[in-house]
């Protein structure tokens, strides 16, 4: 039996029925032309597959013991079938319903005695349109996995009339040795490991730890972001609360693309700086806004090339993005200074550094949450944003094509908000969860497209305009 690592477990033992520990996938699907009445119930057996076709973690729970670290084991009496689940919606709004189901479907915990995974497919309102709603716990894989695993296993070609069951990307041995390879634990204190990877590892934490004390003591200036120096003072901060809902916005790859060559941006320079504007409006609505930095928490993916274990390989690192401006071309500027730190920061350590202080700052974190004193304490930082890479080209099911795909993440402790990036199909799109005490998260998403086109025209007037001619 594989045994859990230290991150996989901290998903288990930290969530509460407030703050779930699960990640999720919205894909929307365009119908092919004369689909049948049963094409997608059909369409979502073969996608979906028979209990032959599943593979472990996914027909596995994790079973604790008093005498052995936690493992997975075989769930007793599988079945396929008590995972998959079937929404018709109501309204007038295809979108706008779809949002709302997702977002009750993303609230309630995971139930632990059998595997953590669900797949919902939701129609009606627009019978060209169905949905598929995945959730997962986020012990069985982290977002770029499940990412891989749904567009590797859809198809590139409209004609494909067969759909291959989503278990089938996933290598016989993508588990082997998957704990261990992640397991900050045995990296640190392992002694009959190498020591010279040993001794590497304790001294990026170490000059991880020298950074910050040289920042908090302002012997250096924004050369790292110092947990918990965050302003608590928003509405996108506190104990988090039950209830989850959902919103989204996108904007032409091409665009964002044209933007990166004028201003020799990367797309996260590009994304945050439309994030920033657009939070400080939200805030500025909301009558919290601040005039220091908004601080976000960034993962960053710690595999090496060509590594496709199952389990989460992430590091969690901080930004803070840039000082209250108006001006979006200095507000890009700003970013892309502090995001080359960042860079400096992780590259400069190797990777099992990075991870132990993510877990020794997660671990403050979720014990403040579990204290219930997230109200009082300011927080490690006002949101989180990730950035999913997705496919270029577009996939399609049995024929019925991928219009959009979002993914919707975890609540971060003291966190009422998260966003995903994820570029698919010439579309950056921006994946919103919130927690039902965030107020007007739809506004927010408004709000990114406006900073979008702020930027353009901050950028080049003439560049708007174009697009404007092109649009018409």
């Amino acid at each position: 039996m594989a045994k859990l690592s230290l991150m996989d477990l901290a998903f288990f033992l930290t969530e509460t029925e407030a703050s779930p520990k699960h990640v999720g996938g919205m894909m929307m699907f365009r119908k092919p032309a004369k689909a049948g009445k049963d094409f997608v119930d059909t369409a979502v057996r073969e996608y979906v597959g028979t209990n032959a076709d599943i593979r472990p973690p996914f027909n596995q729970i994790v079973k604790f013991s008093r005498f052995s670290t936690p493992s997975w084991a075989d769930a007793p009496d599988f079945n396929i079938d008590d995972h998959i689940f079937y929404h018709q919606l109501e309204g007038d709004d295809f979108r706008d319903a779809l949002y709302e189901l997702v977002g009750e479907l993303h609230s309630p915990k995971m139930e632990r005695d059998q595997p953590m995974w669900e797949i919902h497919v939701i129609q009606g309102i627009d019978d060209k349109r169905f949905a598929i709603y995945t959730k997962l716990h986020h012990a069985y894989a982290d977002g770029v996995t499940m990412s891989s695993i749904l567009a590797k296993s859809l198809s590139q070609s409209s004609r494909a009339r067969k759909a291959t069951p989503m278990w089938s990307v996933i290598p016989e041995k993508r588990l082997e040795n998957a704990a261990d390879s992640v397991s900050i634990m045995k990296v640190l204190s392992k002694l009959g490991g190498r020591s010279t990877d040993y001794l590497r590892s304790a001294l990026g934490l170490s000059k991880l730890s020298a950074q910050l004390a040289l920042e908090a003591m302002k012997l250096t200036k924004n050369a790292v972001a110092v947990p918990y120096q965050a302003n608590p003072n928003t509405p996108l901060n506190g104990q988090v609360v039950p209830g989850r809902q959902v919103a989204t916005a996108a904007v032409p790859m091409e665009r964002v693309n044209h933007l990166r060559s004028l201003t020799r941006s990367t797309l996260n320079h590009i994304a945050l700086t439309c994030i920033d504007g657009a939070l400080h409006r939200y805030l500025q609505d909301c009558e919290s806004d601040i005039d220091e930095p908004i601080t976000i928490q960034m993962p960053v993916n710690l595999r090496r090339q060509g590594d496709n274990s199952m389990g989460n390989k992430i590091g969690i690192v901080l930004v803070e993005l840039a000082n209250k401006t108006t001006d979006p071309y200095e507000r890009l500027r700003e970013i892309g200074f502090t995001l080359r730190n960042v860079r400096y920061q992780v590259d400069g350590v190797p990777p099992a550094s990075v991870m132990a202080y993510t877990v020794l700052l997660g671990s403050l974190a979720q014990l403040v949450e579990l204290l219930g004193i997230d109200d009082k304490l300011p927080p490690l930082g006002n949101t989180l944003v990730s950035n999913v890479p997705g496919p270029v080209k577009p996939l399609y099911l049995k024929g019925a094509r991928l219009e959009e795909m979002y993914p919707i993440s975890a609540l971060p402790p003291g966190c009422h908000l998260n966003i995903t990036l994820y570029s698919y199909d010439g579309r950056l799109q921006f994946g919103l969860v919130a927690s039902s005490a965030l107020p007007k998260l739809e506004v927010l998403s408004d709000y990114i497209h406006e900073a979008f086109a702020d930027l353009e025209n901050a950028v080049s007037p003439q560049l708007l305009e174009h697009n404007n001619k092109a649009a018409g």
